[in-house]
């Protein structure tokens, strides 16, 4: 867990959480409860997210303790009293989780997760269930944007010196891998979370050494094989390239293969164009074209619609950093509660429309055309069957009186499943490649409209007729109940 930079100490969370936790243990109120976690726009603009983070959430709720310098800190605050603190000695987790599956697309307004616990249990892994999932599906959307602008090209993420700390930096590495990237230069990433790990050459190697071309030759001796020499360090075309192709063509002569050059800065359009040229003239015909340099997803859509002949995209920065949106915006809101020994829904009600949720214990059911393409969501209660076959009625989440009838369908497929069970993890975890093998099959999957980089068609989640009109009738209990003098 430590070297992957998930800390499971149960102080990870947001001070509020813990005030109000004792506030429940010392009213003796700890209620069933039913918390939801979802995000209420998708970021960048998109038409989508990739859900990411579940398995190191559920890892670090297992592993959630007070240790007795957490206990000793909370007792130096003067706001707790000592049997919440004795009682917090004894804290596990012993709540239900439903999720998604990592890398599964997802969309506004939608559980991504649903915790079944005792209030005070649901309340202190809220602020940890934000922080892991948020980051980490930012991130891995932000990759399969960039992949998909590359045409599913190969995506090196290369944020390490450019991420917001230590563990903002492996979890941008594990998330940017589900997305999409085929690599990281995060040594320690690639150690943790079994992500091939590349990289060559900075531009301190060929300064460190008497000249250009001396630099490419010694690497070159070192790592025949798979050498991408750097060209940029003084003049691109006239002095990298020239000195790249003497050394390229003397690694072909001798039977090595994986010879490349790497652009760093300037138009790479036109550089990547020159590069090409010359290298095919030379005979290097094999040879790969890498781009980096404060590259995104725009940049390069818009080099991959000028047919620049870049082989490999190096990303950095605007990755790890999600460049365009600062962070999901995921938000983890109490769905249900028991009362009188039975769940009852709850709803939050607000003047902004947009924030009114969705009240009950929910699950997402996904329709699939005939050529397995998502076709659009309906919220239902979980105590709904959708019977396969026949026409379902689809609400609109905000104007109760707007639907549409759905018939024109395949299959059906219910999202949420138990992941983690009274506190014990119950989902295997596989690996890494194959959550990245997901996230990508369900992209292809995906209609092109939902996945343009601007201006995306806006992806269907409706609620059913039950979801609906508890709803409405809870909105109207809460307005009549104002209404009383």
């Amino acid at each position: 867990m430590a070297d992957r930079g998930f800390a499971p100490s149960a102080l990870l969370t947001d001070f509020y959480e813990l005030t109000m936790m004792q506030g429940y243990f010392l009213k003796r109120y700890n209620p069933h409860t039913v918390f939801e976690l979802f995000f209420r726009r998708a970021p960048f603009g998109g038409g989508f997210t990739v859900f990411a983070g579940l398995q190191p959430l559920l890892e670090a709720i297992a592993a959630l303790r007070f240790s007795p310098e957490d206990l000793a800190f909370l007792e130096a605050q003067g706001s707790f009293r000592r049997e919440f603190l004795d009682y917090l000695e004894g804290f596990r987790f012993t709540g239900t989780v439903y999720a998604m599956e990592e890398g599964t697309i997802a969309f506004p307004n939608e559980p991504l997760l649903r915790v079944h616990a005792p209030l005070i249990e649901a309340q202190l892994i809220e602020s940890l269930a934000l922080c892991i999932v948020n980051f980490q599906t930012l991130i891995a959307t932000k990759a399969a944007r960039i992949w998909l602008a590359s045409e599913e090209g190969t995506v090196l993420e290369f944020g390490l010196r450019r991420a917001h700390g230590i563990n903002g930096a492996l979890a941008a590495s594990r998330a940017a891998f589900i997305g999409g990237a085929s690599a990281t230069s995060n040594a320690l990433a690639g150690k943790a979370f079994d992500i091939p790990v590349k990289g060559t050459m900075a531009h301190s190697w060929i300064m460190a050494f008497e000249s250009e071309l001396s630099a490419f030759e010694k690497y070159a001796e070192v790592y025949p094989d798979g050498c991408i020499l750097l060209i940029d360090t003084y003049d691109t075309l006239r002095s990298g390239l020239e000195n790249a192709v003497a050394v390229g063509r003397r690694l072909k002569a001798g039977g090595h293969g994986g010879f490349g050059v790497r652009l760093d800065s300037g138009d790479l359009e036109y550089l990547s164009k020159k590069v090409r040229r010359r290298l095919d003239a030379e005979g290097l015909t094999d040879a790969l074209i890498a781009a980096s340099n404060e590259l995104d997803e725009e940049i390069i859509h818009q080099l991959i619609t000028q047919k620049a002949p870049i082989d490999i995209w190096g990303v950095g920065t605007h990755l790890v950093t999600a460049k365009g949106d600062a962070a999901l915006t995921g938000v983890y809101k109490l769905a249900a509660k028991e009362v009188g020994g039975r769940i009852q829904p709850t709803i939050k009600v607000s003047n902004n429309p947009d924030k009114i949720s969705d009240p009950g214990i929910k699950q997402v059911h996904r329709f699939y055309n005939g050529s397995g393409s998502p076709v659009a969501d309906l919220l239902t209660l979980d105590s709904e069957q959708l019977a396969p076959g026949g026409a379902h009625r689809f609400f609109h989440p905000r104007y109760p009186y707007s639907y549409t009838d759905v018939t024109d369908y395949g299959r059906i497929e219910a999202l949420l499943a138990p992941r983690m069970i009274e506190g014990r993890i119950a989902a295997e975890f596989p690996p890494l490649r194959r959550l990245q093998e997901r996230a990508r099959a369900n992209l292809r999957s995906l209609d092109a409209t939902y996945k343009r980089i601007l201006n995306p068609h806006v992806y269907k989640v409706s609620l059913s007729q039950a979801l609906r009109d508890l709803k409405y009738r809870l909105i109207a209990d809460y307005e009549r109940g104002l209404a009383k003098p």
